[in-house]
């Protein structure tokens, strides 16, 4: 059977001097991680808290959350070394970059060997519009660490297309690291996952961004929960870990990957199957007809 442990990292957004405040933060929260975890994730735009670096960051408008761009090799100096010192697999929330003039939300996976893959955001939420941000136009699956996996960034969680090709394409789990700005917006996307997991039958880590640093940037609220499909053999909730709400702590809970593929096969409900097994029947109507 294979076991998978995964560690959440709820995230508060503090004011910070300098990047070195940031690591500090980040390396306090990394003691609280079991150093057999396989997976480590962070939560969406959690670099937020460094525009508080910056000169006269209380009189920022919206557009300058572009500014955090000039903390990316930072950040990525920063995770590819420490990946490969825990020799694990961290799953780096989400950060703003510029890739040829085009500002994107991107997900980073740092691998425990030093590499690392990115997914950019591809459905951006309506405030983000206000940043100038760009929507990604890929959906990958990346074999990364002891299972398949795949992102789905806060937003994306809510259109559920995202994680149905995540999973055909393979996905075990689905890490969604999210930053929701109201008790409305976590619940949004902590339903939504929910509703990912049961309808193909796979995991979802959410982790989420809180505090309230000031200025420009958004108060963020949130709990982590590490999700499974409501069935045996998990619980009757289909909770396996969750944290409490907007306090800075870290879960860690441990799922078992073969148990999804048994589910699918003989579970109270085989959505994943069923999903597909009537196909020719969602053809006759939009959006699924296609001439």
């Amino acid at each position: 059977m294979r076991s998978v442990k995964i560690s959440a990292c709820q995230f508060e957004l503090k004011k910070l001097r300098n990047f070195e405040d940031f690591v500090q933060q980040i390396q306090e929260q990394l003691i609280q991680v079991p150093s057999d975890s396989d997976y480590v994730i962070f939560p969406e735009l959690f670099t937020t808290g460094l525009l508080t670096t910056l000169p006269q960051f209380e009189n920022f408008s919206v557009k300058e959350m572009t500014l955090l761009n000039q903390f990316t090799d930072q950040f990525k100096e920063f995770f590819i070394k420490t990946a490969k010192e825990r020799n694990q697999v961290i799953i780096a929330g989400s950060h703003l970059e510029y890739k040829n003039n085009n500002l994107f939300n991107i997900t980073y996976l740092f691998d425990k060997n030093g590499t690392y893959v990115e997914h950019k955001k591809t459905h951006i939420f309506p405030a983000e519009a206000q940043w100038g941000t760009n929507e990604g136009d890929e959906i990958n699956v990346f074999d990364i660490g002891p299972a398949k996996v795949g992102i789905a960034n806060c937003y994306e969680m809510q259109i559920p297309e995202v994680s149905r090709i995540l999973a055909v394409q393979g996905a075990e789990i689905i890490f969604s690291p999210s930053y929701t700005f109201s008790e409305y917006g976590f619940w949004r996307v902590r339903h939504c996952a929910h509703s990912r997991c049961i309808e193909n039958q796979v995991y979802v880590v959410h982790c989420s961004t809180i505090g309230t640093p000031g200025g420009i940037i958004p108060k963020g609220i949130g709990k982590a929960s590490i999700l499974s499909p409501c069935d045996e053999p998990w619980s009757k909730k289909g909770i396996v870990v969750e944290g409490e709400m907007n306090k800075s702590m870290t879960i860690t809970g441990t799922v078992n990957i073969d148990e999804l593929a048994n589910n699918r096969e003989s579970g109270a409900t085989t959505t994943f199957n069923d999903r597909k097994r009537r196909e020719e029947l969602y053809r006759k109507y939009e959006p699924y007809r296609y001439e």
